[in-house]
Formats: C-alpha cells, structure tokens, sequence
C-alpha cells in the first residue's frame, strides 16, 4: 500500500538546461511530519550525500531562506523551479508498507540529485503555518543522516537509534566489502583511498548505475543503495 508518493518533474540528463517542477502528490502531514514528511526528508537525505562540499553549502543556504520565509531566487543548485512540465521526464518516490505491515522506501534512481532535492524541499515550503516549520526542520536533521540503508534511515527520521552497526549484523569486513563495491582493490584496507578519490569514484559509479546510462532498471535501486553504504563506511574510516 502506498503511504505517501512524491512525484518530481525535472529535466532529461542530455538536456543542457536544468529545470524541476511539482507534480501530484500523494502527502499526508497529519499528525506532524505525518508520511508525507518521512518521504520528503527521505528524499532529501539519500540525494544530499550525492552532493559535493559547494552543493551542500547551497543546500543549507536555501533551508535558511524557506525557513525564514524569505523570497527564493532563481536558480537554485543550478536548476531553475517552473510551473509546466512540457519536455520535462518523471521519477515518482514512494513509501509504501509490505505485506508484513513493514515500511519501506521505493526511491527512484536518479541521474542528479538536486531537482528531486529541490522538489522535496518546496513541496514542504508551500505548507502552511507549524507544518511547513516542522517539515523544514525534519529536513534540515536528514541533511546530517549518514547511515548505511533504507531501514537505517527510516529508523532515524522516526527518531529511533538504529541497533548496532553495520558490521555487527554482517558476516564480513565492512571495510573489505565497501572497498570491493566501489571497485578498490581489497590490499588498501589498511591504506584507504583519499576522501576525494571515494568521493569520485561513487559519482562516477552512482551515474553508471542509472538507467539512462546503461544501468539496469531493476537493480538500480540495490545498486545505488550498496553505492552510498560502501561510501559512507569508507568515509566513516577515513575521519575516525
């Protein structure tokens, strides 16, 4: 059963220009963030960590002004916000419950993260009064969230502290397994990759991995999840 949809409209990869537009949603915000709010910040949380330390900085600039109220300039993270969708393509992003009465995410791959970024935070701007407040807020918190997959992340938006860490509920080296995700070669577990070199090397298989790129349509989600799981232990390491 679906619980929430978002529906972003933004420009195809090839186009030059760069634009998102809002679509039908499916959200509900009642009670406070409500399921709606969860797959906004969701949405906002697995495309942040795609973004680099520039696009960050943007990010927070923007939550500044829509939680301030203040007036938006165009563009922003280098796409332009429009009302029609004419030559603009569709990702739709779920929450939905299993059979088992569990919830989980369906989030489409992407080949940018901004539009479905951008789309997510004005959805949640045109709210009106305590909403939009508590909305902003949540997704301010998901900019921070970096943990290892869907269930992880649903757990922290819901405020609850995941139970032990990735390694603990795997058979295998973390390290050994993030480093052979991203294609690193498992003798540099004691001498990891720069920060800058992992943080290239997932954009780059992050892209390959989309569709549009010759990715599969059915393992792009899975993939794109093992991508930013194998990023984020080695980016862990890397500051510990």
């Amino acid at each position: 059963m679906i619980l929430a949809e978002l529906n972003v409209w933004h420009s195809r990869p090839a186009v030059p220009t760069r634009r998102v537009a809002l679509g039908e949603d499916q959200l509900n915000f009642d009670p406070k963030p409500g399921s709606g709010g969860l797959l906004l910040a969701a949405v906002v949380a697995v495309h942040a960590q795609q973004l680099g330390d520039e696009e960050s900085n943007d990010l927070i600039a923007l939550l500044n002004l829509l939680e301030a109220g203040a007036r938006v300039p165009q563009p922003r993270l280098r796409h332009r916000l429009q009302e029609d969708r004419i030559g603009l393509t569709r990702s739709t992003h779920q929450l939905v419950t299993t059979e088992g009465g569990r919830m989980s995410l369906k989030i489409a791959p992407s080949d940018r993260p901004e539009p479905h970024i951008l789309a997510a935070l004005y959805r949640a701007a045109d709210q009106p009064g305590e909403t939009r407040s508590a909305l902003l807020t949540l997704l301010r918190s998901s900019t921070r969230w970096r943990g290892k997959d869907h269930d992880d992340l649903l757990r922290y938006l819901a405020g609850d502290v995941p139970q032990g860490s990735w390694a603990q509920s795997h058979d295998i080296d973390p390290i050994v397994w993030a480093l052979g995700v991203l294609g690193f070669s498992q003798q540099e577990r004691d001498n990891l990759p720069d920060s800058r070199q992992i943080r290239r090397t997932f954009r780059r298989l992050l892209r390959s991995a989309h569709p549009d790129h010759g990715g599969s349509k059915e393992e792009a989600g899975t993939r794109i999840e093992s991508l930013t799981a194998a990023r984020n232990i080695l980016l862990d390491r890397r500051s510990a």
